[in-house]
């Protein structure tokens, strides 16, 4: 696919009122597709949709609720008919050792962080099939590695992970194109500390992104321009920075040398 071919395709962007996912959807925007965002808040959406132009809708929605992907859902068909694109960027990370992390913990970001996609991914997997288009799972570098002090972050990423994968074996063959994204920490606004009650106990790392790992922080709208080029080639996965491509070949080489290395990466 052309960057051209964009115009007026219809993309849906969870999590898209601000972060990475807002930039997600200025890129599509940009491009001349039509965009609907999504998150819990309508307020924060619709001043995130009026900054995208007259092209961009927003719609309220908990993804954790199956009634609310439902309605989500009726109100896409009813308003567009089809669905190019559906981009599942909506999560929340965390901070805490392993043993702290309470099995309510893990149910709370297994349903933000993986579930949510499966039921968007469920909703809307026939429309996107109809069209050959994409789906694009934002996952993180804990998709593929977990660091210490990052609580049940890596367990729900890496689920998405695994989940990605299937979809691509199975439905690449109906043309449906999926792409797992793996970003390192993302650039913010704010500088204070997001982690400093979850983190009180732990490591003066533990409360820096990516858990203290020695990684640049991301330019959002350059890594969502990166994304669309990733769906216009339909490639498999994008992992940045690309150095750490290197860390995940060891570790499934050696887990051993691979722990090691992971530990001087992120060490105090």
């Amino acid at each position: 696919m052309k960057a051209s071919d964009w115009h007026n395709k219809v993309c849906l962007i969870t999590g898209g009122s601000s972060g990475l996912g807002s930039s997600i959807a200025k890129a599509f925007a940009e491009r001349g597709a039509k965009v609907i965002i999504t998150a819990r808040r309508m307020d924060p959406l619709q001043r995130a949709a009026a900054k995208l132009g007259a092209n961009a809708e927003a719609i309220a929605a908990d993804l954790t609720r199956e009634d609310d992907v439902k309605r989500l859902r009726e109100a896409v068909v009813q308003r567009h008919v089809r669905l190019d694109l559906l981009c599942n960027c909506a999560g929340r990370s965390t901070r805490g050792s392993a043993l702290d992390a309470t099995v309510d913990d893990f149910l709370q970001l297994l349903d933000v962080n993986f579930l949510a996609a499966v039921r968007m991914t469920r909703s809307f997997a026939p429309l996107l099939i109809e069209q050959q288009g994409h789906i694009v799972n934002v996952g993180s570098l804990a998709s593929k590695i977990a660091p210490r002090y990052l609580g049940a972050y890596p367990a729900s990423k890496f689920a998405l992970a695994a989940y990605s994968q299937q979809l691509r074996l199975e439905l690449g063959p109906q043309g449906l194109h999926v792409l797992l994204v793996c970003p390192g920490p993302i650039l913010r606004d704010a500088a204070e500390p997001r982690y400093a009650d979850e983190s009180a106990d732990l490591p003066d790392a533990a409360q820096q992104p990516a858990a203290g790992a020695k990684l640049r922080g991301i330019d959002p709208d350059r890594l969502a321009a990166r994304i669309v080029t990733a769906c216009e080639r339909r490639e498999p996965e994008l992992v940045v920075p690309w150095k750490v491509r290197l860390l995940l070949a060891i570790s499934q080489f050696s887990p051993k040398l691979g722990d090691w290395l992971l530990l001087r990466a992120t060490g105090d």
